[in-house]
C-alpha cells in the first residue's frame, strides 16, 4: 500500500507532464522515438514525456517580405525590385520532413525566381504589366513549394526603384509625348477651322446679300463698343451691280469687242476707288 500511492502520483505527474495543447490554427507533427507518429491537434494531446517529441507548425497565411533584388532587365536596364509573398502551409508534415526550414527556403526560392523572371521581361513590361509578372512568379514558386507542403497564394512585385538617369529620361520622354498630342490636337483643331471657314465662304459665295448683313452686324459689334472713330470697310462686291450698270451705259467705240452687261476693267475700278477716297476724305468726320 505504502508503494501503490508514490506510483500512482509518479503516474499522475508523468501524465501531466504528457499533456499538449494546440491552438486551432496549429498542428504538431509527432514522433515517437524519432519515427514519425502522425499530425494531431488541435486542442489537447498526448505525447508521452521522453519518449515522444512534437514539431509546432502553424497554418496561418505568412506575409513572406521578399529583399530589394538588383535585376538586369532583358532591355539591359538596372533595376531594384522588391516583392511580398503570401504563402500557407497545407501538409504539416511533408513541411516538416520534406525540408529542414520551409520560411528560409521559400525566401530564397522566392529571390531566385524573381531575379530570372525578371530577367526575361522589359522595363515597360515590367512597369505596365505587373499583374501577368505577378502570376507567372506566383505558378513558379507554387510549382517548386508543392513538395514541400506549401501553398503559394500569391505574389505582388511592390516596388521598383529605378536610376536616377533613368527616371529623367523617362520624364523627357512623357514630356515629349504630350507635347507631340498638344501639336495634333492644334493641327486638328486648325483643319476643322479651316474647313469651317471654307464652307462660311461658299455659302457667302452663294449669297452675296448674306455678306452685306455680315457687314452690319460686324459695324453693329463695333458701334458697341463706344469708340470715338468708326473705319468703314467696303467690300467690292458692294459696287460690282454699279460698275456692271456704268459698264453696260457707257459708249462703245468702233472696234470694241466689249458685251454689254460685263464688269468694268481692272483700271476703270481702281479710280473709281480712288475717287470715293477722296472724296471720303473730304467729308467731315462726326464722332
Amino acid at each position: 500500500m505504502d508503494f501503490l500511492i508514490p506510483a500512482l502520483a509518479v503516474a499522475v505527474l508523468y501524465s501531466f507532464l504528457s499533456l499538449r495543447v494546440l491552438r486551432q490554427y496549429e498542428r504538431g507533427v509527432t514522433f515517437f522515438l524519432g519515427r514519425f507518429w502522425g499530425t494531431k491537434g488541435p486542442g489537447l494531446i498526448f505525447l508521452p514525456a521522453g519518449f515522444a517529441g512534437q514539431k509546432r507548425v502553424s497554418l496561418r497565411i505568412v506575409a513572406l517580405d521578399i529583399p530589394p533584388q538588383d535585376v538586369i532587365t532583358r532591355d539591359n536596364v538596372s533595376v531594384k525590385v522588391n516583392a511580398v509573398l503570401y504563402m500557407r502551409v497545407t501538409d504539416p508534415a511533408k513541411a516538416v520532413i520534406e525540408i529542414e526550414d520551409y520560411l528560409y527556403a521559400t525566401s530564397q526560392l522566392a529571390q531566385t525566381t524573381l531575379r530570372s523572371v525578371l530577367g526575361e521581361v522589359e522595363l515597360d513590361e515590367l512597369l505596365s504589366d505587373r499583374e501577368k509578372i505577378n502570376a507567372v512568379l506566383k505558378k513558379i514558386i507554387d510549382e517548386r513549394t508543392d513538395a514541400w507542403g506549401i501553398e503559394v497564394s500569391a505574389v505582388e512585385v511592390k516596388d521598383v526603384d529605378l536610376p536616377d538617369q533613368m527616371k529623367r529620361a523617362m520624364a523627357r520622354q512623357a514630356e515629349a509625348e504630350r507635347e507631340r498630342r498638344a501639336k495634333v490636337i492644334a493641327a486638328q483643331g486648325e483643319l476643322q477651322a479651316s474647313e469651317t471657314l471654307a464652307q462660311a465662304a461658299r455659302t457667302l459665295a452663294q449669297e452675296p446679300s448674306a455678306l452685306q448683313l455680315r457687314y452690319l452686324q460686324t459695324v453693329t459689334e463695333i458701334a458697341a463698343e463706344n469708340n470715338s472713330t468708326t473705319i468703314f470697310p467696303i467690300p467690292i462686291e458692294l459696287f460690282r451691280p454699279f460698275l456692271s450698270s456704268a459698264a453696260a451705259g457707257a459708249p462703245r467705240t468702233e472696234g470694241s469687242t466689249e458685251q454689254p452687261g460685263k464688269a468694268l476693267p481692272a483700271s476703270d475700278i481702281s479710280s473709281l476707288m480712288s475717287q470715293l477716297r477722296i472724296q471720303a476724305a473730304r467729308t467731315p468726320t462726326q464722332e
